[in-house]
C-alpha cells in the first residue's frame, strides 16, 4: 500500500477519533448484529466523501473472523484516474454486547466508530455511520442496489442527522 494511502488513512482515522459534536441527537444503532451473518465482502454503494477514499472506485470491505475473536478489515479501492488497486488492513472489535458499536483501526492505537445504523434482516445490506455524522455509508452484498431498497435507505437518513446530498456514488464495475 502506498505512502499516500496510509498517510490520508491514519490522519482520517486521527480526525474521526477526536471528533466530537453536541449538535445532534444520540445516534441510534440497530438492536443486534450477529457478526457471524456480517462477515464476508460488502461493496460500497454510496459514502460521505473522504480524503482516504478519494478517486476510488470498486470499493469493498472484507472482513473475517480472527483466533482472538476480532474482526479483520481488509479495504479494496481502485483508483478512478490510474486504475492502481490498493488495500488496508485492520482490526475491529465490537464495544457492546448488541454488536452494532465497533472501533476500527488501520493504524493502531487509533481507532474510529463504525455503528451499524441500518441492516437488512438477511444481511444483504447495510448503512454504517458513527456520531459526528461526518461519515456515512451504505454497503451491500452485491455491486448494486434496487430503487426499492436505496429509496428505503436514503428516507431515513434525515431522521439520523444525516443528509443525501454529501453522498458521493461509488462506481462498481
Amino acid at each position: 500500500m502506498n505512502t499516500i494511502f496510509k498517510s490520508t488513512l491514519l490522519l482520517s482515522i486521527i480526525l474521526l477519533f477526536t471528533a466530537c459534536s453536541n449538535k445532534y441527537a444520540p445516534l441510534k444503532t440497530v438492536k443486534k448484529v450477529d457478526i457471524d451473518k456480517y462477515l464476508g465482502t460488502w461493496y460500497e454503494i454510496a459514502r460521505y466523501e473522504h480524503f482516504f477514499e478519494k478517486g476510488c472506485k470498486n470499493v469493498s470491505a472484507n472482513y473475517t473472523l480472527r483466533d482472538d475473536n476480532k474482526i479483520k478489515v481488509v479495504n479494496s479501492c481502485q483508483k478512478i484516474d490510474t486504475n492502481e488497486k490498493t488495500k488496508a488492513t485492520g482490526v475491529a472489535y465490537a464495544t457492546n454486547e448488541a454488536n452494532s458499536k465497533l472501533k476500527v483501526s488501520f493504524f493502531r492505537p487509533f481507532y474510529g466508530n463504525y455503528w451499524v445504523l441500518m441492516l437488512d434482516k438477511d444481511y444483504k445490506y447495510a448503512l454504517i455511520g458513527e456520531p459526528s455524522r461526518e461519515y456515512l455509508w451504505i454497503l451491500s452484498r452485491t455491486k448494486k442496489l434496487d430503487e426499492e431498497t436505496l429509496s428505503k435507505i436514503l428516507d431515513t437518513l434525515p431522521a439520523l442527522g444525516y443528509t443525501k446530498d454529501k453522498l458521493i456514488w461509488t462506481i462498481q464495475e
